[in-house]
């Protein structure tokens, strides 16, 4: 991969002291030059894990005020993403949303499915302030990649990512689940190498963003991912660069 920048389409910011200079850090020492930042800790990890796999939710909010704070002392290299929470009144995000450049839903967490109400709420809070939207599908009704595509079909004026490669790490059933709807891309975090590359093949470059879920996974273990691709460099600089300005409105930077 040539030398160039590199934003990380999602990060996490753990609720704990020093936690953003500790990204910072991470970010300085993988060459990253911006990171997309959604808040972290809004459930336990032994919680959540057992969650994917027998079912529940919880109703905890995020700390988005604290992502905010980080962001506004990080010089524009951390964008803030609004982590929503659909057990609670969309006016809520509406509220707060010109102070954030995204918004992310994630099934896994609060449990609520992408088809139903709460969640058709929030995206017409993201369709008025143009937010590009952040989801997270797993293997349950109401939640999968199949379910995302139902939604991105009723709001053809959002553009969606899905996160984490799909579902699972070796998920090509989404590459052709989204394959047909130009407003989903697809964040490579967490996925198998062969589908970072079917999906450069399948979607294109320019539908394919960078990402490591950081601080679960290392910036440089997704980067290895790529780096083992050997791209060229302009289909590296539209999955690292160009693609996450694009959905932010940066078209130019």
């Amino acid at each position: 991969m040539s030398a160039q920048p590199v934003l990380d389409f999602h990060v996490r910011l753990a609720p704990r002291p020093g936690a953003g200079e500790r990204l910072l850090a991470a970010m300085d020492d993988c060459r990253l030059a911006r990171a997309v930042v959604c808040a972290g800790g809004t459930i336990d990890l032994d919680r959540l894990s057992r969650q994917l796999v027998e079912g529940g939710h919880v109703e905890t909010d995020a700390d988005n005020d604290a992502v905010l704070e980080v962001c506004a002392g990080s010089g524009g290299r951390l964008v803030p993403f609004f982590f929503a929470n659909p057990h609670r009144p969309p006016e809520i995000y509406r509220a707060r949303a010109a102070e954030f450049r995204g918004l992310e839903i994630s099934p896994a967490v609060h449990g609520v499915g992408l088809t139903d109400a709460p969640v058709s709420e929030l995206l017409d809070v993201a369709a008025e302030f143009g937010h590009p939207v952040y989801v997270v599908c797993l293997d349950r009704p109401g939640a999968g990649v199949a379910d995302l595509v139902t939604l991105a079909r009723r709001f053809r004026q959002v553009s969606f990512v899905l996160g984490h490669s799909g579902i699972g790490n070796i998920d090509f059933y989404a590459l052709t689940l989204i394959r047909d709807e130009p407003n989903i891309l697809l964040e490579t975090s967490g996925g198998y190498t062969c589908v970072a590359e079917a999906a450069l093949s399948r979607l294109g470059a320019g539908r394919v963003v960078f990402g490591s879920e950081y601080p679960l996974q290392h910036p440089a273990v997704e980067l290895a991912k790529f780096g083992a691709l050997d791209l060229p460099p302009e289909k590296w600089r539209q999955v690292a660069w160009d693609n996450a300005h694009r959905l932010l409105g940066e078209e130019e930077q």
